[in-house]
């Protein structure tokens, strides 16, 4: 791997330093009480600045993975500002659920889901700032038992503590039988030295940006979820699924990404 693409973090970290650490400052003088959430409260400055961006660059894989498979209730994992939203086909999508533990990303998500159709009183849009671990509290809220036909996942897991755990859990007391989960992740690359310098590099970075890490397997923890049947036996908890890579991405990118659709077995 060349050193060049190696090291290519430090020029995101400085970039993210530079659009965040004033207003970071400020909200602490504002409310000091943000000093125990100061990694979150970073990230939300680092999000307002290069979540556009970051969106238009992952925009054709999105299309093509969320536009035509999300359907009915929609549970969006880690929803950030809502930029999702514009990727579903509001006339397949009868609710729209954004899981955000972020609280002051929460007025963006509402505005961007009312342009889009999707309103809280009439029940079609609903806000949870629990986290993707917190199934009580989602089926509590959403109803018991499967409430949700698809889960969606964007550049989140990355920043989920024990995300395999996680995404099981969801999967498995959350997602209809026959419903999907669709993610677009940044993952642990399949190059020995890639994800050497992912590996050596994500203490730092997960410092900086609350929590997400560069050497997340995510796409190999939900293609290889299982489930154990009436019989005792482990079998794949999924009827069909595959991923993919984004197209003319580097070999050597240390936010090496991956999309993928499965369909939950039906039992």
């Amino acid at each position: 791997m060349k050193l060049a693409a190696a090291f290519s973090l430090f020029d995101d970290l400085r970039a993210a330093v530079r659009v965040a650490f004033w207003p970071t400052l400020k909200d602490i003088c504002h409310n000091p009480a943000l000093i125990f959430h100061i990694s979150r409260t970073f990230m939300a400055h680092v999000w307002s600045a290069f979540a556009a961006p970051t969106d238009e660059n992952g925009r054709l894989v999105k299309q093509s993975l969320l536009l035509p498979n999300a359907t009915g209730t929609v549970l969006d994992i880690g929803a950030g500002f809502g930029h999702t939203i514009q990727y579903l086909d509001c006339s397949k999508v009868t609710k729209y659920v954004a899981l955000e533990p972020n609280t002051q990303m929460h007025s963006k998500i509402r505005h961007t889901a009312e342009r889009a159709g999707f309103h809280e009183s009439d029940g079609s849009l609903v806000i949870l700032s629990c986290g993707a671990e917190d199934t009580l509290e989602i089926l509590k809220v959403l109803g018991d038992p499967y409430p949700v036909d698809t889960i969606t996942s964007v550049l989140t897991l990355c920043s989920i503590p024990s995300p395999k755990r996680v995404i099981t859990s969801l999967v498995k007391d959350v997602l209809k039988p026959g419903g999907q989960v669709l993610f677009y992740e940044h993952v642990l690359s399949p190059r020995a030295d890639v994800a050497w310098w992912q590996r050596f590099w994500t203490p730092l970075w997960s410092i900086f940006l609350d929590g997400c890490r560069l050497d997340c397997p995510t796409h190999l923890h939900i293609e290889e979820m299982k489930y154990t049947d009436d019989m005792g036996n482990e079998v794949s908890m999924w009827d069909g699924g595959k991923t993919w890579g984004k197209p003319n991405e580097s070999e050597e990118n240390l936010w090496w990404h991956q999309a993928g659709r499965f369909v939950k077995h039906v039992q």
